[in-house]
């Protein structure tokens, strides 16, 4: 069989699992507010956060600017990435969603929580205006990355926790996608 159709072979060999995942959650509002913030508070080195607002992080866990400006104070890069509440795609996501201008406003609000973090040694805010996939949350080699479904809310999508397993995997692929994201933001605004 192989001899006339040499890509059943190939198929064969696809593994059902990576090696990178750590756990698979049917949506976002599943995952314990401790996951993200234990995840963060382990970071040595990078913590990359790329969302439109994630307000349930300040709300789940009051301490999160503390927690960012101690992992700055001991050397770990910082970089957040919130959603422009003035861009197109953050209106459109509303729309999808069914949501209104509320996700415009969580963008603002999600602005006002991390605010105070700007001008932290070790922390950057910028704001970007893309089309969100994806929201990322990577610190170190660990990333929970939550999915987004058109016309579903993301506390509603699924969240796949990541783990680095060498160079290349699925977990260097959305380190990727949040660097060219990155690259495209613009510093937050004071006020």
């Amino acid at each position: 069989m192989h001899a006339l159709w040499p890509a059943l072979r190939q198929a064969r060999s696809a593994r059902a699992v990576s090696f990178e995942l750590v756990a698979l959650y049917d949506q976002r509002a599943d995952v314990p507010v401790s996951t993200f913030t234990d995840m963060l508070a382990e970071a040595r080195e990078t913590i990359d956060v790329l969302v439109y607002a994630a307000v349930f992080l300040h709300e789940g866990f009051p301490r999160l600017n503390d927690l960012l400006r101690e992992r700055a104070a001991e050397g770990c890069s910082v970089r957040i990435a919130l959603g422009d509440a003035e861009s197109e795609n953050v209106r459109q996501r509303g729309e999808e969603e069914r949501f209104g201008h509320g996700i415009e406003s969580r963008c603002r609000l999600a602005l006002m929580h991390y605010r105070p973090l700007l001008g932290v040694p070790g922390v950057e805010i910028r704001t970007h205006g893309t089309t969100l996939y994806n929201s990322i949350y990577r610190a170190d080699d660990q990333l929970l990355a939550n999915a987004h479904v058109w016309g579903v809310n993301a506390y509603g999508a699924p969240v796949w926790h990541l783990r680095r397993n060498g160079d290349g995997g699925i977990f260097d692929t959305y380190a990727q996608s949040f660097d060219a994201v990155w690259t495209t933001a613009k510093p937050a605004p004071e006020e």
